[in-house]
Order: C-alpha cells, then structure tokens, then sequence
C-alpha cells in the first residue's frame, strides 16, 4: 500500500473538488455544525491512506431532503397588483384584510395597508435565524435612533395561530427590483441613485459596527429597502432583514450559543458572501457585510451579481461560488491572503491558480461604467480577501464617489 505521502500526491485537485460536492449534500440534509471544506480538508491532513480518505469523504447519504435556503423573508415583498389588493384577505392579530406576498425559512410575510407583518411559522428557532434575537436587535436600534433601520413598530402573537409577528412599515420596492426593472436593462443605474442608496446602507452599517458591535450577515439589494422607485433622500431608504444577525451579547448567550470566535458560517446570501465565511473563518467579523456591500454596488453597473453562485440546494454551490470569486478575483496566496493561513480550511495548494480577471482586464473591465466618478475605488476596497485591509463603513461614506449628499 502507498505511504500517506505518495496518496496524497496522487490526489488531484479535482478529485478533491467532487468530494466537497459529495459531502455538501449531506452536510446540509443533516445540519452539520461542520462545513463540506472542513470535512474534507480534516481528511485530507488526518487520515492514514486513500482508503481512509475516501470513507470520510463518501459516508452514507442520508434519505432526507435538504431544508429550504437560508434565505429570511423580507419584511418588504414585490409591489402589489390592484387585483391582489381588492380580493378578501386574512385577519392578523388586529389587522384585517391582510394579504399573502412572501415566504422565507421561517416567515410568511403579509401587506396590510401600510404595513408589513411578518409571521413567523416556524416554531424552532433554525439558527442563525432567530425572531426573538432579530425582534430584540431591531428594538434597541429603534431606541438608539439608529439611522437608516427598518422600524419596528410592533410585535404581537396572533391570538388566532399564537404565530409571533413583527410588524414594519411597508415599503414598496428593494434595490433588487430596481436592478431587474430599471430602463434601461442594460445599463448601470444612474449615479445620484446609486449615490443616495449606498449613503443609506452605510450610515446603518457605520452605525450596526461602530455603535452597537452588530454583524447584519445578510447584506444583499433585497434587503435594501425603497420608499419609492426613485429616492432622492436616504431617509427614503432602509435595511430590513435582522432575522440572521449576530449581536454582542444576545448571540453568545442564545441556545446553542455564537461566541464572537465561533460564529455560524452558513451566513449571507449567495453572490454577496463574503470569502472567510467560505473557508471556516468562524471569528469573522463587520468585514463580511462590506464584502457583501462592495458585491452589491458592482451590481449596481452590472445590473447582475458580480460573482455567479448556483442555488443553495445544488451540490458544489459554494464550490461555484468560490471558483467564480478566484476567477474574477485571481487565487489567492499566503502573501495575498495572509490571515487564511489560520483558517481551519485554508483556500491555498488545492485550488486551481487563476489569474483573474482584475489582473488581465483591471477593474474597468470587470465593472464597465464605475470608473467614471471614482467608483471603482470604492469596489475594490470592499472587495479585498483580506478582511483587515477592507473599507469600512465609515471610510466608505468618505470616499469622492460619495460625495454631494446633502441630507444628515
């Protein structure tokens, strides 16, 4: 039999590849604390021969089909249709003619009026997603005058369900809708928009980071709230779901705990999550939501994600993430990405080296239409593997692009 030096060598980089896939499957069926990465890359450095490499990497499937994607309900839906409006709704607690608009993990989100219920009905907190967590978080920032949050007016058990509901004001549009229908489709939108949106997302992340020591988690456009198809003031805009947040002292203490050094990885959104999450970071920090946020704004010219992922519920869909960040992007090394070195999956040797776009094509090329105004910058200093050296919040709001927003 050949020595553990000679089977590793024999290992190829795609073979390793198709065991990450592999395991992604059962890892999501079973709700592994542990990731696909980190199973396999505990094999590859653990076991004693071939053998004992692929039995980890293979174990039986479970005869479970994988959960819903980790996506929370937005508490602000697609805009209504008049017909929707004028047919008979449910009554919620005290509010009547209430009408269907969205499900997530653990929500069913309803229009009443001008207000946004979201009815959580799901019974076992599924973390990171919490209502309870996410209802205390949202109150204290409400308290605390936090810029730019989501308001939440109430919460209230339906006395009907005992289902638990959080209450908003509803707003009728997310950056996301105003990416897939802005004229026109393949055009970046226009900058005093974009200016104006950002300066909102940031003031509450500034604020989320710097004031209160929050993680949002989950930055992505549809959690990026509009008041109307074309805001002028960034008080017309606000950053809505909370349900997966981590915050100082409610997330180490909860069932099941998140210590700051021992955070959930499955965190974000496809596209928008960032790199550390992906390879067992599990101290990471505010940095993932600037990652998330420089995805965002590239998308903003785009007018698609900058980074391809495929549906959560496919095999290898953190894999394709991870190629597509290292294509754009270029493979990282040591020297580039020095803080993974200590992470429990190190992104390095197992990957294929790409050069990326960035380096072939720069940054105009990979994002036409930012260079105008100095927008690139910005996008580049969001988009950094190392967390450390990523814009923050604040340096964001100070960058030229940002300039000549009036209001405070």
């Amino acid at each position: 039999m050949a020595d553990s030096t000679d089977w590793r060598a024999s290992l190829t980089a795609s073979e390793r590849y198709d065991n990450i896939q592999s395991l992604t499957k059962v890892v999501t069926a079973l709700g592994l604390s542990q990731s696909a990465f980190e199973i396999e890359n505990e094999a590859y450095k653990t076991a004693a021969n071939r053998e004992e490499y692929d039995a980890a990497c293979n174990p039986p499937t479970p005869s479970v089909d994988p959960p819903e994607s980790a996506l929370a309900a937005s508490a602000t839906p697609p805009p209504e249709t008049n017909d929707r409006d004028s047919s008979p709704g449910i009554t919620i607690g005290d509010y009547q003619n209430c009408h269907y608009v969205a499900s997530g993990v653990t929500a069913e989100v309803y229009r009443a009026q001008a207000r946004a219920l979201k009815v959580i009905v799901e019974t076992h907190n599924i973390e990171p997603h919490s209502p309870d967590r996410e209802a205390k978080i949202l109150a204290s920032l409400r308290a605390s005058n936090a810029p730019n949050i989501i308001p939440l007016l109430e919460t209230f058990r339906d006395p009907q369900t005992q289902n638990f509901v959080l209450v908003f004001p509803y707003a009728p549009l997310t950056l996301g809708h105003l990416l897939t229908t802005h004229q026109p489709p393949s055009s970046p939108l226009p900058t005093p928009l974009i200016r104006t949106i950002f300066t909102a997302l940031f003031r509450a992340l500034h604020h989320l980071h710097t004031h209160e020591s929050i993680i949002h988690r989950d930055i992505k456009p549809s959690a990026i709230l509009l008041a109307t198809p074309s805001p002028t003031t960034p008080s017309q805009i606000h950053l809505s779901d909370f349900g997966t947040a981590w915050h100082p002292t409610l997330s180490p203490t909860a069932a099941g705990g998140e210590p700051p050094t021992q955070k959930v990885l499955e965190v974000g959104t496809g596209p928008y999550r960032a790199p550390e999450t992906l390879f067992g970071d599990r101290g990471y920090g505010p940095a993932i939501d600037l990652w998330a946020a420089g995805a965002a704004l590239a998308e903003c010219f785009l007018r698609r994600p900058l980074f391809d992922s495929p549906p959560a519920h496919e095999d290898g869909s953190q894999l394709g993430l991870v190629l597509s960040v290292f294509r754009t992007l270029g493979t990282p090394t040591p020297a580039t990405w020095p803080e993974a070195v200590g992470f429990r999956t190190p992104p390095f040797e197992m990957y294929r080296v790409f050069e990326g776009r960035v380096a072939v094509e720069g940054w105009e090329g990979v994002v036409p239409g930012g260079a105008e105004g100095g927008w690139l910058g910005l996008v580049e200093g969001m988009l950094r593997f190392e967390s450390g050296e990523r814009v923050t919040a604040g340096e964001a709001l100070g960058f030229p692009c940002m300039e000549g927003e009036a209001e405070t």
